[in-house]
């Protein structure tokens, strides 16, 4: 029953509104982010979207629409209307009325709506995938279809429960540590544990596939270790560059059974296979010039791989989507901060690694101590009269790299440098021009693709170790880098507005800190520029996730007038 003061208005074309004032916003946050998706977070009210994908990734979780319906009733400002209701309801209601199963040649497409399956094998990209009809309720269609029948059902509106089962692969015997090499005892945080349990599902056809969410430094190579070690079977690992892959290496060696012979690296360096295989994107990506193969791809059928843990899926490239639909018979593992991707494929992480299992809220997390406590400021800072002409009269998108570079922005970095002067602090960016400048500015060194990567692991090193306080990074350090102990990020510039670089970005300095210290997060910001919107489409998963950005002029902070 709505509430005259209740915290959300909930529209006609699906759009629900958050009053962040209002003392219940924060339990309506939570509510809000398990079946809809933030839109919009200006200052007052926060604009969320219910989509089908955002309903069916809730029933794929096992909520019930029920229930999401007498929740939004309940913190309603006014009755919600009924269009609303009805789209809940028959959205989540068409999750799993399609199944898939496995035969002894192939896989059975079947429903107990006899017209339902009438009308999806009648069109025309699943049509020429029939092998037979069975019956009013069912039929035959290839094994290999697996991934393509998913793919084309979701888009039709109506995502497939497939329960064809997995192949076992190659079994694996290795077990979690309870003690590391260096005495300290080991053992998995309750979180890690329900997130494992909630992609296996007792090893059952309901588990096996799906995503799990959850912030930087909470440990998800660890839940990854987890499930491998409830399935003993061989494993292909995929990771974002080299750096993450030998982290996955380094934690396979460190906290399991594994043999350091067991565990090999298949990277542009290394081209190695075994039981445990660590493979970055890059290298399955790669396709000589003027060539279509991607020769490295095989790989993916090269072992009886028994699963196929995607780290960072939301930068699963094209090639392995593609390459991923023709082995769905391997169980297969997503890991993410976010599942948005700035190519829109959500839904295809949907229907190919699979629905998301199991996701946590960054700020529950937080106040459990289990990642740092995060400041977010965004400094704005000003162009001078020469920039502000050249912003005037250059192209659209000219003036996104004249607003990104902004001078003052510098300045603002050795503010902030002093401002946190001891501290382990990378200042991250997207333009290589800009960041040598202030690398050179500040006596700093500078990571970028282009660095070797011994050099760069050794600047890691020197980092982790104490013996760098700064580091200036491009976006190599966006993903999967390990650097515990960092408390400070600065942001220079971003690519465009993608949100999940934002929560890429603070992910950095999540890790909870052994002081108990905070950690800050910094965006500079050019004033009244594109920059400035960019950076608020860039904040809105983390304003989700409950975090907020303080907004301080760059004056406003050399003169005392206020303080961060």
């Amino acid at each position: 029953m709505a509430h005259a003061d209740g915290p959300i208005i909930v529209q006609m074309d699906g759009s629900i509104l958050l009053d962040v004032h209002h003392p219940l916003a924060g339990e309506a946050r939570m509510a809000l982010v398990s079946f809809a998706e933030l839109e919009k977070s200006p200052e007052h009210f926060h604009t969320y979207r219910v989509t089908a994908l955002s309903l069916w990734n809730a029933a794929a979780a096992g909520r019930d629409a029920l229930r999401i319906v007498e929740r939004l009733g309940a913190l309603s400002r006014y009755e919600l209307p009924a269009p609303i209701v009805r789209f809940i309801r028959d959205t989540m209601g068409r999750y799993g009325l399609l199944e898939l199963r496995r035969a002894h040649d192939g896989l059975i497409l079947e429903s107990k709506d006899e017209l339902l399956l009438t009308e999806v094998v009648s069109h025309k990209t699943i049509a020429p995938l029939v092998r037979e009809h069975l019956s009013a309720f069912a039929v035959a269609v290839p094994l290999l279809s697996r991934g393509v029948i998913k793919v084309a059902l979701t888009k039709l509106g109506y995502p497939i429960r497939d329960l064809a089962g997995y192949t076992e692969g190659q079994p694996l015997a290795l077990q979690l540590r309870q003690a590391l090499d260096d005495g300290s005892p080991f053992a998995l945080r309750r979180y890690q544990t329900d997130a494992a349990e909630a992609f296996h599902q007792g090893g059952g056809l309901e588990g096996g596939s799906g995503v799990l969410t959850l912030p930087c430094g909470a440990g998800k190579t660890i839940i990854g270790l987890r499930a491998m070690e409830l399935l003993q079977t061989s494993t292909l690992i995929l990771a974002a560059n080299v750096t993450a892959a030998r982290q996955w290496i380094r934690e396979c060696c460190d906290k399991t059974t594994l043999t350091e012979d067991q565990v090999a690296e298949y990277s542009g360096e290394h081209k190695d296979s075994a039981p445990v295989t660590v493979a970055t994107y890059q290298i399955l990506s790669y396709r000589p010039k003027g060539s279509d193969e991607f020769p490295h791809l095989s790989l993916l059928a090269s072992r009886n791989w028994g699963l196929i843990i995607y780290d960072e899926v939301h930068l699963l490239p094209a090639p392995v989507f593609r390459v991923t639909a023709e082995i769905q018979a391997r169980r297969r593992l997503g890991l993410t901060a976010t599942l948005i991707r700035e190519d829109g494929k959500e839904d295809e992480v949907f229907s190919l690694i699979g629905p998301r299992k199991y996701d946590v809220p960054w700020k529950d997390l937080e106040a459990d101590g289990w990642i740092a406590t995060a400041v977010c400021t965004e400094v704005r800072v000003a162009l001078s009269e020469d920039e502000r002409r050249e912003y005037a009269q250059a192209a659209q998108r000219e003036k996104i790299r004249v607003a990104a570079e902004a001078r003052e922005k510098e300045q603002a970095v050795e503010w902030l440098l002093e401002r946190h002067r001891g501290e382990l602090t990378l200042i991250i960016g997207q333009y290589v021009e800009q960041l040598e400048r202030l690398a050179r500015r500040i006596g700093a060194p500078l990571i970028t693709g282009s660095m070797r990567q011994t050099e760069r692991e050794r600047l890691y090193a020197d980092f982790r170790a104490g013996r760098l306080l700064t580091l200036v990074v491009s976006k190599v350090a966006n993903f999967s880098i390990d650097l515990p102990d960092a408390t400070v990020a600065i942001q220079v510039s971003g690519t465009f507005g993608s949100r999940q670089e934002e929560a890429q970005r603070l992910g950095r300095i999540m890790r909870p800190k052994k002081s108990g210290t905070r950690a800050f997060f910094y965006s500079l910001v050019a004033n009244e520029t594109r920059d400035q919107e960019f950076a608020h489409s860039r904040q809105r998963f983390l304003t989700e996730q409950g975090y907020e950005y303080q907004i301080v002029d760059l004056e406003e902070l050399e003169t005392g007038k206020v303080t961060v």
